[in-house]
């Protein structure tokens, strides 16, 4: 499969090398050894070096991977219209809080979206921990927003510890979430770990799982009703509840909401997904192998959509509904937001929207792949979920 990549220019190559020798002198430092989402931390995140750190396009054509808000205006449209009614019952001092910004396009047309809805925030604040994102971000936004539109955007160096009440919203950050990875040997947990062969390659280790992680793996087989058998290896983000705690700070009163690629439990841990989920995307090319050219690739894992609802509703809030990204764009204005484009739009137009909706919409492309999760406290949200929840899947 790696032959089929294309080769990284020879100074991408040499950033990486320079990101793999730091990642092997810290496990050197660590007796041999690394746990998997150490390394995958440092390969995403590590200063300077990681993959969402450093300053190579990620995200459309030119990148590595496409994401919903990149594809063009729908998406942010429709999420829009779902979060407008929740701001507009908190009032003038509502915020919306968006996690990991990408390229901006979202926070584009959201807000545009909310100014023709009336239901602009307070404060739209985004926390990117890139700097080189948030650049990019704010030439974008300072471009193509209004000026009391774009005075309303804030950079967040860390979650809002002050009490706020509002609207927090991921579109594909759980995924990336450092994980850890698990086996079982002879009925134990082991948990995955990265070590050096002789000739100083990465290569995968395993060794006894710590008590969280394994009291996690229990909690899953529990609720599976059987245990793992031996040689099972997957992806589980025991942390998972103390992010949700720690990137909603203060937020008392309001939503969550979550847009990811992923599986309820039960078809998450399927027998004969045997080998977890982990995955990398390269160019636009998927492959299976997370230890090549770090720093150039994205790394990532399928989300658990029943340990999210779990770690919602831990966190203080109620689950407001679970559905496919289909099912949830249909049913907060998708089909209006074309029919206004029947009106409005040129021929050329309209077909990129209708060629968008697909993208986002068909089974075959991101439409039942990707799944939408939301949360509420004191606030009517549910109604976002109407067409055709899927929590009864949970």
């Amino acid at each position: 499969m790696q032959a089929e990549l294309p080769l990284p220019d020879a100074a991408a190559l040499a950033h990486s090398d320079d990101l793999a020798a730091a990642i092997r002198a810290e496990i050197a430092a660590e007796g041999g050894s690394l746990p998997f989402s150490r390394f995958m931390e440092r390969s995403l995140y590590a200063p300077g070096l990681g993959y969402y750190s450093a300053g190579s396009t990620k995200f459309g054509e030119a990148g590595d991977f496409t994401t919903a808000p990149e594809l063009g205006p729908l998406f942010a449209s429709c999420v829009a219209q779902a979060v407008a009614p929740v701001l507009q019952q908190l009032g003038p001092d509502a915020e919306f809080l968006e996690i990991g910004g990408g390229s901006g396009a979202f926070a584009e047309i959201m807000l545009k979206r909310l100014l023709e809805l009336d239901a602009l925030p307070a404060r739209y604040a985004i926390l990117e921990p890139s700097a080189d994102l948030r650049e990019r971000q704010r030439e974008r936004l300072g471009q193509r927003l209004i000026p009391p539109v774009f005075d309303l955007v804030e950079w967040l160096d860390c979650p809002p510890t002050d009490v706020w009440n509002g609207v927090l919203f991921a579109n594909e950050v759980v995924d990336a979430l450092p994980t850890p990875r698990f086996t079982l040997r002879d009925g134990e947990v082991f948990e995955e770990g990265v070590a050096l062969d002789a000739e100083g390659r990465f290569v995968r280790n395993d060794r006894p799982a710590d008590a969280l992680l394994a009291a996690a793996v229990r909690h899953v087989e529990r609720y599976l009703g059987q245990p793992f058998p031996d040689g099972y290896r997957s992806e589980l983000l025991p942390q998972l509840p103390y992010w949700i705690q720690a990137v909603m700070g203060g937020l008392d009163r309001g939503a969550m909401l979550f847009a990811d690629y992923g599986y309820t439990r039960r078809e998450y841990y399927q027998p004969d997904r045997d080998t977890g989920t982990l995955r990398a995307y390269y160019r636009h090319r998927v492959h299976n192998d997370p230890y090549l050219w770090p720093g150039l690739q994205d790394i990532t894992a399928s989300v658990d959509f029943t340990a999210l609802a779990e770690a919602g509703t831990q966190a203080g809030f109620d689950l407001a509904g679970y559905t496919t990204q289909a099912n949830f764009l249909l049913g907060n204005g998708l089909q209006e937001r074309l029919n206004e484009a029947e009106t409005r739009a040129d021929e050329t137009t309209l077909l990129r929207l209708r060629n968008e909706a697909k993208r986002l919409t068909l089974p075959s492309e991101m439409g039942e792949r990707f799944q939408v999760m939301g949360f509420s406290s004191e606030v009517e949200f549910g109604t976002a979920f109407l067409f055709n929840d899927l929590s009864w899947r949970l």
